[in-house]
């Protein structure tokens, strides 16, 4: 491995997968795809990202200490994104930049990777002109099949830096109006299709998905407060406007 220029004052280990090729039809990236790696150390992460044999890579993976390594070209299409859809994208791999962060899962994400996060996500936003609202997880894309990066990661710091988008002030104010907010399922899983989710029409598995990224902890059936985040974030990043192949 080799040091090379990274983004803020550190630099990134360069170690290339063989785990990538072209972006299909000569798109460029316009989603992030933040997961965690469920492996024990990052070592045993970065081996199986450059492991041929496991046909799985991620542009970047981050250590629980913040030192970012990266293994494919932001240009190039890597291998991380697997069967899912994001509003109208399913193939995600060829629309996307993909990050590991060193975690198991079961613990909550180091100051300093988050840092190092930080930092990488605002590089790539000025080089692509990527937006906050496409800074997605991979249970945004797949919920049937996957939980990362789970509730633990600091999603609000991310939107305070421009990097991910939270609810309005104003959706607790609107839960309060029953007359307007009644929680629907269908009506909720419209609203999230809206706003990006369209891998799945199966209720349950959206409610979670949404719990997990906007109301961690939150349990029980859906409830106003779910219907009015999910209606103003619909209504305020509406998914796909101005795409490419819109």
């Amino acid at each position: 491995m080799r040091r090379v220029a990274g983004w803020g004052a550190d630099a990134a280990t360069l170690r290339t997968s063989p785990n990538y090729d072209e972006r299909r039809n000569g798109v460029k990236p316009d989603i992030v795809v933040i997961h965690y790696t469920a492996m024990q150390d990052t070592s045993a992460a970065c081996d199986m990202l450059c492991d041929p044999e496991t046909e799985v890579s991620a542009h970047y993976l981050i250590d629980e200490g913040g030192h970012i390594i990266s293994l494919v070209p932001e240009a190039m299409r890597a291998w991380h994104a697997g069967v899912g859809a994001w509003g109208y994208v399913t193939e995600v791999n060829s629309y996307s930049i993909g990050i590991e962060l060193a975690n198991t899962g079961r613990t909550p994400f180091a100051a300093a990777q988050m840092d190092a996060l930080v930092d990488l996500l605002k590089g790539i936003k000025a080089r692509w002109d990527i937006r906050p609202e496409r800074v997605i997880g991979h249970s945004d894309l797949a919920p049937e099949r996957k939980s990362d990066p789970g509730g633990r990661i600091d999603r609000r710091r991310m939107a305070l830096e421009g990097l991910s988008v939270r609810p309005s002030s104003s959706a607790g104010a609107l839960s309060s109006d029953a007359g307007t907010q009644v929680a629907d399922d269908a009506q909720f899983c419209a609203m999230m299709a809206a706003f990006g989710y369209t891998a799945t029409q199966d209720s349950a598995l959206l409610l979670n998905c949404f719990r997990m990224r906007f109301r961690p902890g939150c349990t029980g059936p859906l409830d106003a407060m779910d219907m009015a985040i999910i209606t103003d974030l619909a209504r305020r990043f509406p998914v796909d406007v101005n795409a490419a192949w819109a």
